[in-house]
């Protein structure tokens, strides 16, 4: 029987905004970055190691764990700086580092901080694991392998109790949502060669997202890849056979979407918590799968896929450049004031229009992402069924919203979002 508590959702944070949205979706820990020394530090807003502290302590009081990205190529003129961050991270009570790079883990072991390894480790095997379970005691298995591989794995640690530092079991982490790259474990070298920025120093420019003509040089001939971008696979989605994760051993579930929006973050956190209790519970159906994945769809995405854990050998190419969402979030305005006691948001409508039963989103780096429906919308007092740009008007919400947040309507692509 599998039981909830044993499995760890663990979620992306870029900034203050997604890790409010990560613990209101509820994962069990989250994964960030601080400075230039991780593999998303050019896409997402990415922390200071002055953050720490605070990160630390919201969550340690929200009971989620922390683990901090340094899992770049390092050199020499870094060292110093790795020692230092993760010292930083010792003191502020950081619960494990996600490295790649001998240094850095050996950095770790020598400060008392735990290790997990990150995906650029391309762990296929047993022997890798045991290898690693001196230093290490969470492993991500490599992206490339399937399901049957990695339960083998997962059969093995447990039938020869194969520990790691910590003295526990070693526990095995796949990605099972997001965005998946072409390359092998993530190591590419496109963008560095192409525009001088490295993927493998945290700094891709994603070409490999666009699409590409290819030309004969004895012949010109050109050929134009008809509807699909060759070198952009799909996401990754795994909701739908999640109990397969799950019997196969794992108990590190993790998303991908460092540089994703807050509401991304939440969603797919959600979605992915209530399929593990329902896993756990006996209420997995092809009912409510259908509906996660409704609800999966409404986010960033470039399409789904299942990967390779199935047994396939090759992607599923994006068909378009960018997000294939089935909703999108427009601007409207600003939270501008919040009467507690009545619990209703003052907001300036700065473009657009806002009406009785349109869908909000709210985001702040202390509210997280709040949704909701607009269900009594105010001008001076009065009942009133629009509010128009220029105007200042009052939305009653669920939940505790701030001066300064962000206002979004939620819309339907292709729908007329009255700007």
């Amino acid at each position: 029987m599998i039981s909830s508590k044993d499995i760890e959702i663990m979620s992306p944070v870029g900034s203050y905004e997604s890790l409010m949205a990560a613990i209101q979706g509820g994962a069990g820990s989250v994964y960030f970055g601080v400075g230039k020394l991780n593999m998303r530090s050019r896409s997402s807003a990415n922390f200071s190691p002055d953050d720490l502290a605070r990160i630390s302590s919201i969550c340690r009081e929200a009971g989620v764990k922390t683990y901090l990205t340094l899992n770049t190529v390092i050199y020499d003129s870094e060292l110093v700086e790795v020692k230092q961050v993760i010292g930083k991270a010792k003191k502020e009570g950081i619960s494990a580092v996600i490295a790649s790079d001998m240094a850095v883990i050996t950095a770790c072991r020598e400060t008392g901080v735990e290790v997990h390894l990150s995906t650029q480790c391309n762990i296929t095997n047993l022997a890798a694991v045991k290898y690693y379970a001196q230093f290490a005691d969470v492993i991500i298995t490599a992206r490339e392998l399937a399901l049957t591989q990695v339960a083998a794995i997962c059969k093995a640690i447990e039938e020869e109790k194969i520990t790691g530092p910590g003295g526990k079991l070693i526990r095995i982490e796949v990605f099972v949502h997001g965005a998946l790259c072409m390359a092998v474990s993530g190591k590419c070298y496109l963008s560095l060669d192409n525009y001088q920025y490295s993927a493998n120093r945290g700094a891709c420019l994603q070409p490999c997202r666009k699409g590409y003509i290819v030309k004969d040089n004895e012949t010109d001939l050109e050929l134009e890849i008809d509807n699909e971008y060759i070198m952009s696979p799909r996401d990754l989605k795994t909701i739908h056979f999640l109990d397969k994760i799950l019997m196969a051993g794992i108990k590190v579930l993790k998303i991908e979407g460092r540089g994703r929006s807050p509401e991304y973050v939440k969603t797919v956190t959600r979605c992915y918590k209530e399929a593990v209790e329902s896993i756990s519970g006996g209420t997995y159906t092809p009912e409510r799968i259908v509906k996660w994945e409704e609800q999966l769809a409404t986010v960033y995405n470039r399409g789904f896929w299942d990967g390779y854990y199935l047994g396939r050998k090759l992607g599923e190419w994006s068909e378009v450049y960018g997000s294939v969402a089935t909703r999108r979030k427009v601007h409207i305005g600003k939270v501008t004031n919040f009467f507690t006691r009545l619990s209703v948001a003052e907001v300036k409508i700065e473009t657009g229009e806002l009406k009785v039963d349109d869908e909000i989103l709210i985001i702040g780096p202390t509210t997280g992402a709040y949704e909701g429906a607009v269900t009594d919308l105010r001008l001076d007092l009065e009942r009133v069924e629009k509010a128009e740009k220029g105007e200042l008007c009052s939305v009653a919400v669920s939940s505790l919203v701030r001066r300064g947040d962000k206002v979004y309507k939620i819309v339907k692509v292709g729908e007329q979002e009255g700007l």
